[in-house]
């Protein structure tokens, strides 16, 4: 690890306190202020979708200008937005928060690519732990954000516009973290806009694109559908907002606690089995979460869904690293990113949907789907792998 790397996870880490602070209040805010109860986590929707209409413009601004000037324009795009739906929850307008939040969304796809910032930082051999490392920064906003959410909620007139305006000093700090960050001179390269090789559908065909691509885009799916819907979910359960902030923190404590040493299990028995072992905490979530709604089963839940994440979505970014040249990463990484954040947008508006409209149970057997459809993009994956080895 040295100082760059370094200040990766310090910027992972702020990236991750502004990402669980909207996660723990646009639900309840939309909830609150929104025409229709269905649309409640419009607001955490309307963060994806702004991050995938983003990605084709952020993959233009690191290829033309570099990383630096990308990240810095995402965190002056968060400091905005925050601002922003700060003044539509003291106004009460709803869809005004949810365009601030779609505009947010710029930090979001801009944020995501800090794993791959991570590994061009290390060396060749270092690059699976880098990419590991730097998501374990997340594990400091999995702390700060919960109770930045709790401290700032009845700051202001209205719950919760005091945390909006305290994402904006987050995004004002990581501003001077990036900026101490020395990226690798090819990156600044104004040449590297128009880059060549190979055809972009030609790269998304191969099994190893879309194997790492499922295990990142499905992971993050299930993962968000139930971790947007279970603050909406725990208030319905009678449980206060302190206990949802307490469920959350350790969920996202299982997001990235793992990152210090995942890049070590993938290194030791390899990308296929550590993918395996999210699949099936994934299920372990979910039988959890069908067997309870006290605050232990919403904590355990949560926590092994986490975990679950964080080994499929290392492990789906240590294999998609195979799938393209250095010359290919600016379009490939932006095509990988949109195809998680469709997958999150599709979530986020799910989970509201059926949580307030089913209930917690059927929003639970619906996550089996994505899960299941990993499990088999797994399996097919090794089946082609084992075929095309020489006997």
């Amino acid at each position: 690890m040295n100082r760059n790397l370094w200040l990766m996870v310090a910027a992972q880490a702020l990236f991750l306190t502004n990402n669980v602070v909207f996660i723990a209040i646009n639900g309840l805010v939309g909830l609150a202020i929104a025409p229709y109860s269905w649309m409640a986590t419009l607001p955490v929707m309307g963060y994806v979708v702004g991050g995938a209409l983003a990605t084709g413009p952020v993959a233009w601004t690191q290829s033309r200008w570099g990383r630096k000037v990308s990240f810095q324009l995402g965190l002056a795009v968060a400091l905005v937005s925050s601002l922003t739906a700060a003044w539509a929850v003291l106004s009460s307008n709803f869809w005004l928060l949810v365009a601030a939040t779609v505009v947010a969304g710029y930090y979001q796809a801009n944020g995501q690519l800090y794993r791959f910032a991570a590994a061009e930082l290390a060396k060749p051999d270092f690059r699976e732990r880098a990419v590991s490392l730097v998501l374990a920064g997340g594990l400091v906003g999995a702390v700060i954000g919960p109770n930045l959410a709790k401290w700032t909620q009845h700051l202001g007139d209205k719950p919760f516009a005091g945390a909006f305006a305290a994402l904006a000093l987050v995004a004002l700090v990581s501003m001077g973290v990036v900026a101490l960050v020395k990226f690798p001179p090819e990156q600044n390269k104004k040449q590297q806009a128009g880059a060549g090789g190979r055809p972009l559908g030609v790269i998304m065909r191969q099994p190893v694109f879309i194997v790492s691509t499922a295990a990142a885009a499905l992971g993050y799916g299930v993962m968000n559908l139930l971790m947007a819907a279970s603050p909406i979910a725990m208030q319905v359960c009678g449980h206060p907002f302190r206990d949802a902030a307490f469920v959350l923190e350790w969920h996202v404590i299982g997001m990235f606690a793992p990152g210090f040493f995942t890049g070590n299990l993938i290194k030791r028995f390899g990308i296929i089995p550590v993918m395996v072992a999210g699949v099936v905490l994934n299920l372990a979530c979910i039988v959890i979460a069908l067997s309870g709604v006290e605050v232990m089963d919403f904590l355990i839940s949560m926590f092994l869904l986490g975990v679950g994440w964080n080994f499929l979505f290392t492990a789906g970014t240590a294999l998609s690293l195979k799938a393209y040249r250095p010359e290919e990463k600016d379009k490939v990484q932006g095509a990988i990113n949109f195809c998680v954040f469709a997958v999150m947008a599709l979530s986020s508006f799910s989970s509201g949907a059926l949580v307030t409209t089913q209930g917690w149970t059927l929003l639970n057997y619906g996550s089996l789907v994505p899960v299941v459809l990993t499990g088999l993009a797994v399996i097919w994956y090794v089946l082609k792998e084992r075929r095309h080895q020489p006997v």
